[in-house]
């Protein structure tokens, strides 16, 4: 009897497919595919540090269809924000996701009817499937890397040790607290990187389908509970795992719930021969150790000009205003009005803040020349408001700022406050601690 050779493995994924499965492939395919090249998924997968891709969203002619359906249909009365803003919830967004499910359903009717003897997309799924492993995958390298390289919550810089507990935002609290802990970032954008590693490898993407879906769910647990505007984009990216996983859910359901040997992967093969799936195996791994290194070079960039390695003021630290005179009159800044200052902050090389008596900031535009030993700020509220000051450095930790503040002589004396005395800078890790220090 002539042994019977075992079918390959592609050919043993094409069953027939019941009528809602047809149905939520028809749907998922249009909706999820117009999703990833509208928003910043098409972006992501083709990383360039040199330029900022916009969103094909926001371009001509969505942008106007979007527009559109805002005013006529929402009754959105203002203009939309579309961008620049930083957020990934505006009103432009919103109305974005309303269009592509319009759109999505009108064609699941359409394609449903047209092609309603087909049994299966076993072909088109397979390529789709791929897509769809690389979009989460470019989009966990992109946010682990900002936290790998902890640049997407940076430590809290000068102005924010300053800033009283009760003025934060829900989102500054968060971002002050995964900040103020390098290490934690770190590890939460390892385990984004590992989601985005495993994805791209065919035979442990549904593991790295499984680490980007818990992923996808704490990110989407923080935007919601501390109003983080990137709910709808995280939601999205949930949605998409769980695409990837449900095929795959009765071997999941066998292997964690009814203590059975798993079957073997539902998932097809791109090809129908060994040797093309090899190749194909080994472009998918390459192309995304170049989203890798991408990033990677994204991160260094942005590490160097605004992260830990960002160049700082000359007179960087912060300064308390121990005396200061208005047209040669000295008063102490603690009995004096609210133009007056209480301390004075150097950070960045281009900017600089004074702290009010009431905690509050006025934030100016610097132009330092450490030779001339002269400060010129600007406003940029009121292109005519200039000031500008001399200064003198007595030792290290005092310095005089002498001159004219918006045509009004000014003169004060700084003394520089030792950074190192906020806890929250000095107090490190203990592996031992005999009471909690908890303040």
């Amino acid at each position: 009897m002539q042994a019977q050779t075992a079918p390959a493995r592609n050919e043993l994924r094409i069953p027939q497919w019941g009528l809602l499965s047809r149905i939520a492939f028809r749907f998922c395919f249009v909706y999820f595919g117009l999703y990833c090249l509208t928003t910043q998924i098409l972006g992501g997968l083709f990383p360039n540090p040199r330029y900022d891709i916009p969103d094909p969203g926001t371009l001509w002619p969505i942008r106007q269809i979007v527009f559109w359906t805002a005013t006529h249909l929402f009754r959105v009365a203002g203009p939309l924000v579309v961008e620049g803003s930083g957020s990934g919830d505006k009103t432009f967004d919103w109305v974005l996701v309303f269009c592509l499910l319009v759109v999505a359903t009108l064609a699941t009717v359409i394609w449903s009817v047209v092609d309603r003897r087909r049994e299966s997309y076993a072909a088109l799924y397979r390529w789709f499937y791929f897509s769809i492993r690389f979009a989460l995958a470019s989009e966990m390298f992109l946010y682990g890397m900002v936290k790998l390289v902890p640049l997407q919550m940076p430590f809290p810089y000068l102005n924010r040790l300053l800033e009283p507990y009760g003025n934060f935002s829900p989102m500054g609290v968060l971002w002050a607290s995964v900040g103020s802990s390098p290490g934690y970032e770190i590890f939460a954008g390892s385990a984004e990187m590992l989601a985005g590693v495993l994805l791209v490898i065919p035979r442990t993407a549904t593991l790295g389908a499984l680490i980007c879906l818990a992923d996808a769910v704490q990110i989407f647990a923080l935007n919601m509970t501390y109003d983080v505007p990137v709910k709808l984009f995280a939601f999205h990216l949930i949605l998409m795992a769980l695409f990837l996983l449900v095929p795959e859910l009765p071997r999941l359901t066998d292997f964690f719930f009814r203590n059975r040997i798993a079957a073997t992967s539902a998932q097809p093969e791109l090809f129908r021969t060994p040797r093309a799936n090899r190749i194909a195996t080994m472009g998918q791994i390459l192309f995304g150790i170049g989203l890798v290194c991408m990033n990677a070079w994204a991160a260094r960039k942005s590490w160097q000009e605004y992260g830990g390695a960002r160049p700082k003021s000359p007179l960087y630290g912060i300064w308390n205003v121990e005396q200061m005179a208005i047209d040669g009159k000295v008063r102490s800044p603690l009995l004096t009005d609210y133009d007056r200052w209480r301390r004075a902050i150097f950070d960045f090389p281009q900017f600089m803040a004074f702290q009010r008596l009431d905690d509050s900031f006025a934030s100016f535009g610097a132009s330092i020349d450490v030779h001339a030993k002269t400060l010129t700020l600007t406003k940029g509220s009121d292109a005519k408001w200039k000031a500008h000051f001399t200064f003198s450095r007595v030792g290290q930790d005092r310095m005089t700022l002498d001159g004219d503040m918006n045509g009004r002589p000014v003169r004060m004396q700084l003394a520089l406050m030792d950074r190192n005395k906020f806890v929250l800078v000095s107090r490190g890790f203990h592996w031992i601690q005999e009471y909690p220090f908890n303040r």
